[in-house]
């Protein structure tokens, strides 16, 4: 069973939190902390009792935007201990996904939290710290359509509607003509995933729906393409495989 932290400096956001969590199954224990600073001495003592003692916690449930030391400042503070508790981000904002993936955070939930979105949080963070949990039922995905979310609301953007996908570390960033939109996919994953529905991988950090590739540039040796009006570098040793797929394309 996880022994849990949940840290938000709003009173109702962390009241919610704690409630979903003591209804999770794979909680043990749960308890509040109204800033980082108190979280981080409750943290400490957690470490001197170690891993197996009474005040021992698995997994801190973040908010990052806190006055004084916030959700980001506290979890680089965690990297620096030796057996520091897992990480989850809780937050109103999207914008801090890549910078919580760096500091190995185990997931990113978006507010206002929703029951099943928190329970995968909390199944991720039981798999890791080896708890027994309860399996949760796995559906395959759409092959026409992936889950995005956006303000605590799940959408689902037509695979058909991409134009391109950028490697932010284990996320990946969506492109449509609408927006782009993260998700915690990687994007070696996309690639095996998209790869019979005509997407190609032009660059380490690019992959690229053909059917959107509106003009292949050549200029003193280099190689680009024109995407959804964005022109994308084309890496040497993909140049060769994208040009054969151009010619052939219908």
């Amino acid at each position: 069973m996880l022994r849990a932290l949940a840290v938000d400096d709003e009173r109702p956001s962390l009241e919610e939190l704690l409630y979903l969590l003591t209804a999770d199954p794979r909680i043990g224990s749960v308890e509040g902390a109204g800033d980082a600073t108190e979280a981080l001495r409750r943290i400490n003592r957690a470490l001197e009792s170690g891993p197996h003692g009474p005040e021992a916690i698995d997994v801190v449930f973040l908010d990052i935007q806190m006055p004084g030391l916030d959700g980001l400042d506290l979890a680089r503070l965690l990297t620096g201990f030796a057996q520091p508790p897992l990480v989850v981000f809780v937050t109103a904002h999207e914008d801090f996904a890549v910078q919580a993936f760096d500091l190995k955070a185990v997931d990113y939930v978006l507010k206002p939290v929703r029951k099943e979105r928190l329970a995968e949080a909390v199944r991720r963070a039981a798999e890791l710290r080896g708890a027994a949990a309860p399996r949760i039922p796995v559906h395959e995905p759409d092959p026409d359509s992936i889950p995005v979310e956006l303000g605590g609301v799940t959408r689902f953007v037509a695979v058909d509607d991409i134009t391109h996908v950028e490697a932010q570390g284990d996320y990946a960033r969506l492109h449509t003509d609408r927006g782009s939109h993260l998700v915690r996919i990687p994007l070696s994953t996309l690639e095996e995933r998209w790869r019979a529905r005509g997407f190609v991988r032009i660059h380490r950090r690019h992959l690229v729906a053909l059917r959107h590739i509106g003009e292949l540039r050549l200029d003193a040796g280099t190689v680009s393409v024109l995407v959804g009006g964005e022109e994308l570098q084309v890496s040497r040793r993909h140049a060769r495989e994208l040009r054969d797929l151009l010619m052939r394309r219908p």
